[in-house]
């Protein structure tokens, strides 16, 4: 497949112009007045100089504004780069200077974030989100002629989340995300009109410009978009909208399913229910089942489009830590140190090959070369194949805790960990130890009192003693997480490095 995000726009502009494109919180915009305020932006754009393989950049909230700045940057066939808001002034300019954009549009509140940037060197031509889009909207605006864009022509940026250093920029191009759709809507039995998505992640990650907006423009759509996570907010949309389409970690459905009244809901309409970014617990799962939700295990990563792989909803029930066989068109292997593939049952290292599978990071050969080998992107994840060939998540290679020679999994131990009384969170990291090199720790966000010697226990009676962490930690509030809602273990390692020295070793 080769169309674009705009050509779906066209298409939808003609045959449904009253539809609801996008819902913001309760301000609804159809498919003709976004394509008319888009018209208007992208005019813009091209006065300013922008133009075709240009980088638009975008830093700020959730908004109408931020998709109405995408939708016009595809238009002149300009690349998308979303932008963490929460970056700092260095953080924010490294990313700057990599892609180089013509323009940066910015809310108000991170404008003077920009001038910070642009002060420490870099060249930023900043626009307000405020004031240059939004006085467009519903005004009269000429269509702005077709660009003739390239299947393999770069459309968006989306940065990975960094937990191992800087972050790098994954390049979508029309292709993969005309392929990551159309295989999409092969598995999931929701019709193009009636796809209706609610985003609670930020814009800028692959969940918010891939799976939020261009779905919803691909499919013919709405998206329901949040300005932030809420979740009381969260569950009355899923109601209200009969939402077809939620996907995100589980911390997400965790805090839905906390929402009072929840045991009272039906969801049925919810069929699309993917989780990913950590293992899910069985016990989530079980709390969703009587609302007539499948809570799906997925797995995926920006590089191969983000969500690659879920399991169907009839086998959550049978295999709730299963990701599935890949899609239509998605394949996957897993392969020895050697690059053979592993028996069934035997740990090894995830590759993918699909239609969402990235063409490379942006300016970035080395690590490009590094992840692409043989046609198979290597994910540096560890996982399994059945006998079944269902795909299980292990860990991330780099984050297996080598302690004395013996491997342990903190995916799989915070499952376990999970389901103890009173956890609300927790993340398993590596700590020195004398005798073994490095042994596990458990930093927690408690619910009430926290007994480290009983939560030792209670892991003693589910898995070997080996595994059982040496430290708990009971870390002061929530876990700090990344854009992704994925928890930043690598803030939390920096923080806790010297564990053994503050904190008593649990027998």
């Amino acid at each position: 497949m080769s169309g674009t995000v705009v050509d779906a726009l066209t298409w939808w502009v003609r045959t449904v112009p009253d539809h609801p494109a996008i819902d913001f919180d309760g301000d609804v915009v159809t498919y003709a007045e976004l394509d008319g305020w888009s018209d208007g932006l992208a005019a813009r754009l091209r006065d300013d100089g922008v133009a075709a393989g240009d980088r638009v950049g975008i830093v700020g909230a959730n908004s109408l504004e931020w998709c109405v700045a995408a939708v016009a940057a595809w238009k002149v066939g300009a690349v998308v780069c979303g932008f963490n808001q929460r970056f700092l002034a260095a953080e924010l300019g490294a990313l700057v200077a990599l892609c180089e954009p013509t323009v940066v549009f910015a809310d108000d509140s991170h404008l003077p974030l920009l001038e910070e940037v642009a002060a420490d060197g870099a060249v930023v031509a900043a626009r307000s989100l405020q004031d240059v889009v939004t006085p467009l909207r519903g005004g009269v605006h000429p269509p702005v002629p077709a660009h003739d864009e390239l299947p393999d022509d770069p459309t968006a940026i989306v940065f990975t989340s960094g937990t191992t250093g800087t972050p790098k920029g994954v390049v979508f191009t029309h292709r993969t995300i005309a392929g990551i759709m159309h295989e999409w809507s092969l598995a999931e039995p929701v019709a193009p009109n009636d796809l209706r998505v609610l985003l609670v992640l930020p814009m800028f990650t692959a969940a918010g410009v891939v799976w939020g907006l261009s779905r919803a423009l691909v499919q013919g759509g709405t998206m329901y978009l949040q300005p932030r996570f809420d979740p009381a907010r969260a569950l009355e949309v899923l109601q209200e909208a009969r939402i077809t389409t939620f996907t995100g970690p589980p911390i997400l459905f965790e805090q839905v399913a906390r929402v009072p009244g929840f045991d009272e809901v039906r969801l049925d309409h919810l069929t699309t229910a993917w989780v990913g970014g950590a293992r899910v617990p069985v016990p989530l799962l079980e709390r969703w089942r009587p609302r007539g939700v499948a809570l799906r295990q997925m797995y995926g990563q920006t590089e191969i489009g983000g969500g690659a792989t879920a399991m169907s909803a009839e086998g959550s029930t049978r295999h709730p830590d299963k990701c599935g066989w890949g899609g239509t068109f998605t394949r996957i292997r897993v392969v020895d140190a050697d690059g053979r593939d592993c028996p069934p049952g035997e740990v090894g290292e995830i590759l993918m090959r699909g239609p969402g599978m990235f063409p490379g990071y942006w300016r970035n050969e080395e690590a490009t070369k590094k992840a692409l080998r043989g046609g198979w992107l290597h994910t540096g994840d560890l996982g399994t194949l059945d006998e079944e060939r269902l795909l299980a998540y292990v860990d991330r290679m780099g984050e297996m805790i080598n302690s004395g020679g013996l491997k342990i999994s903190p995916a799989e131990l915070e499952t376990v960990l999970q389901q103890a009384p009173g956890v609300a969170e927790v993340a398993v990291i590596p700590v020195p130890d004398e005798k073994f090199g490095e042994t596990p720790a458990a930093v927690v966000h408690t619910e009430g009192e926290l007994d480290p010697d009983a939560l030792v226990a209670f892991c003693n009676d589910r898995i070997a003693d080996y595994k059982v962490p040496r430290y708990v930690i009971v870390h002061d509030g929530p876990l700090p997480r990344m854009a992704s809602g994925k928890i930043a273990k690598r803030e939390l390692r920096g923080v806790y490095a010297d564990a053994p020295q503050r904190y008593p070793k649990v027998r």
